[in-house]
């Protein structure tokens, strides 16, 4: 009867509180294993609903994984987002930390995101486009608001392009640690942070 009680007065979930509750599973699972060994049944039956609800949501397993991936870029990025009147070089360490720190410890998620963009997935491709663009967007607008780096974005062309391509070379060097390098987070970190300072300073 106690039980009865208790799933009568249980809250019943939005639509939007449910979709962040399988999301947030999904993260976690995709996070501890390879794309491959996450099973759609395991999200359902960790979240406590049916599979018919999962896919209510989300089609397919990929939609499923590019919308986990969305979440947890939004959320890297508030994680990340500049101070307002700190300078960059003094935030950068930090943000570098954050950064490297979330890779290590969703490992699995952050290859196979890659593997997919690199793979043509048209699903996950959008998802990383619209991530990188919103990551050059923050970066150039920290910088754009701070004394030091505000005149070089004024002044030269191809900042633009060079922190587009800091963010392939931040993405390649994470994937190289990855694999087993030998470098430790710190040496990462800096290997990371000199490589933006070196093409922004003349």
């Amino acid at each position: 009867m106690a039980a009865n009680q208790e799933q009568r007065t249980r809250r019943r979930l939005s639509s939007e509180e449910r979709r962040e509750q399988l999301l947030a599973v999904g993260a976690r699972l995709f996070s501890e294993s390879p794309y491959d060994e996450v099973w759609i049944e395991q999200v359902a039956e960790i979240a406590g609903v049916s599979r018919g609800l999962l896919y209510h949501y989300f089609p397919t397993k990929r939609d499923f994984f590019a919308a986990v991936v969305e979440r947890e870029s939004e959320r890297m990025l508030r994680m990340t987002a500049a101070v307002p009147g700190v300078r960059v070089r003094d935030q950068l360490t930090a943000s570098l930390d954050t950064y490297l720190e979330y890779v290590r410890t969703h490992a699995h998620g952050y290859r196979a995101f890659h593997r997919a963009d690199a793979a043509g997935d048209q699903t996950v491709r959008r998802v990383y486009q619209q991530a990188l663009d919103a990551q050059e967007r923050q970066i150039l607008a920290a910088l754009a608001a701070d004394p030091e780096f505000g005149p070089v974005l004024e002044e030269r062309a191809d900042v633009r392009l060079a922190v587009r391509g800091w963010l392939a070379f931040t993405t390649a060097v994470c994937l190289e640690w990855l694999r087993g390098s030998e470098l430790s987070r710190e040496q990462v970190r800096e290997l990371c942070a000199r490589a933006l300072l070196g093409v922004l300073t003349p």
